[in-house]
């Protein structure tokens, strides 16, 4: 329940404050996060690595 109530605040945020720049920033970096954590310790991070 935690990690969907803060999803749902930080859309609530969002729609109350117009800032809905942000939300692109915020899927970029969680999909990039999510990338990094799935990867650890497989034979794809040397690639991943050289992306960076």
């Amino acid at each position: 329940m935690g990690k969907l109530s803060i999803m749902a605040q930080f859309w609530e945020f969002l729609k109350a404050r117009k800032k809905y720049w942000l939300m692109p920033i915020v899927m970029t970096l969680a999909l990039l996060g999510a990338l990094i954590v799935l990867t650890e310790g497989s034979a794809v991070a040397p690639f991943i690595y050289a992306l960076f």
